[in-house]
Formats: C-alpha cells, sequence, structure tokens
C-alpha cells in the first residue's frame, strides 16, 4: 500500500524509535491517517506505534487535541501554531515519546493568496520538552502529492527526532 521510499522510511523510523525504547502517536489532518498507516504497515509496529490521531476538522481538533478555540480563528488551522498545539496534545494525550503533527491544504481547493494549496505545517514534540516546526510548501502539484511528500517529510523529521 505504501510506495518502497515511504516503506524504506517507515522502517528506519521504527528502528530508531525501538534503539531509544520510544513510542510515537501522530496528530494528523491534510494527510488523514496516512503517517500512522505507513508506520503500522510495517509489521511488529506495535511495539513503537501506540496511536494515530485524525483531525481533520476544526471539532475534532478541539475535542481529541485539545488545540484552543483561539488558536484556531486567530491563527488558523493551516498553521505553525496549531500544529504545535496539534503535537504537544498528542503528547498530552498518549503516554508516548514522540509526536509528529501535519496540517495543510492538499487541493484543489481551499487555498488563499496567504495560504495556497501545497501549504504544510509540521510540529514534532518530545517527552523531554522538545518541539519543533517545519513548513513546506509544495505548490499546486496536485492533492495526492502534497499528501505523499507531507507523509514522507513528517517520517523523516520522525527520524531526526529519534536518531
Amino acid at each position: 500500500m505504501i510506495d518502497a521510499e515511504t516503506r524504506a522510511l517507515s522502517v528506519r523510523v521504527l528502528d530508531a524509535c525501538r534503539g531509544r525504547k520510544w513510542t510515537v502517536a501522530t496528530a494528523e489532518s491534510c494527510t488523514g491517517g496516512l503517517v500512522a498507516g505507513a508506520l503500522t504497515e510495517i509489521g511488529g509496529s506495535s511495539d513503537v506505534v501506540d496511536r494515530g490521531f485524525v483531525t481533520y476538522s476544526n471539532a475534532a481538533k478541539l475535542a481529541m487535541l485539545g488545540v484552543p478555540d483561539a488558536t484556531l480563528s486567530q491563527s488558523g488551522p493551516v498553521s505553525r501554531q496549531t500544529a504545535h498545539a496539534m503535537a504537544s496534545g498528542a503528547l498530552a494525550r498518549a503516554d508516548v515519546d514522540l509526536t509528529v503533527a501535519i496540517t495543510g491544504i492538499a487541493g484543489p481547493g481551499g487555498g488563499s493568496a496567504e495560504k495556497p494549496v501545497g501549504l504544510v505545517h509540521f510540529a514534532v514534540a518530545t517527552k523531554d520538552g522538545g518541539l519543533t516546526h517545519r513548513e513546506k510548501r509544495y505548490g499546486d502539484v496536485g492533492r495526492s502529492e502534497v499528501r505523499r511528500l507531507s507523509v514522507i517529510e513528517a517520517l523523516d523529521m520522525l527520524l531526526e527526532q529519534a536518531r
């Protein structure tokens, strides 16, 4: 179900987490669970992957991850602030060592001049208090490609933290 590049990266993430005895949760919006799906495509991943939060709507971000309503209304669902709140919320709600959050505009519609199609915000949070952010602007390369590239980026960020 996943391509060779994503499979190889998923294996590396799982192995790195095992090496540190870390567990992972994902908080996904525009990827709709694809990061958790890529990790759990690998046999034996249950010793690393705890859960995935698919929080596509603002209501889900509020209810499942505790993203503050003020963050959503002031910064918008596709923002650095929301990605940070999603990653931190997943960390608070799951007994894990590492979380990744993804929120973006996959298209084909929904973009604006300020927040165009292909804009994706990522955040990784660690149990020891680390919180990193990355912003990508993939452009209007198609919904599937934005999502595929976002999965790879999220896995790469997990790997960087787990090394």
